[in-house]
């Protein structure tokens, strides 16, 4: 079984760069507080770590 994260958004995109604000959206967050859980995988990560000070990660089982 593929390891899974678990994402949630904690701060604002307002006045962050629109690329930030599309990797956002691509994750699957819209508000403060929605999270979603993704298949870790390259591409993923890449995105976490892209707008890692908008973002908390955990790994769920």
């Amino acid at each position: 079984m593929a390891k899974k994260i678990r994402i949630r958004l904690v701060r604002s995109t307002i006045g962050t760069l629109p690329a930030q604000r599309a990797t956002v959206r691509s994750l699957g967050l819209r508000k403060i507080g929605s999270t979603t859980e993704k298949e870790v995988n390259p591409a993923i990560m890449g995105m976490v770590q892209a707008v890692s000070h908008l973002v908390s990660v955990e790994e769920i089982e």
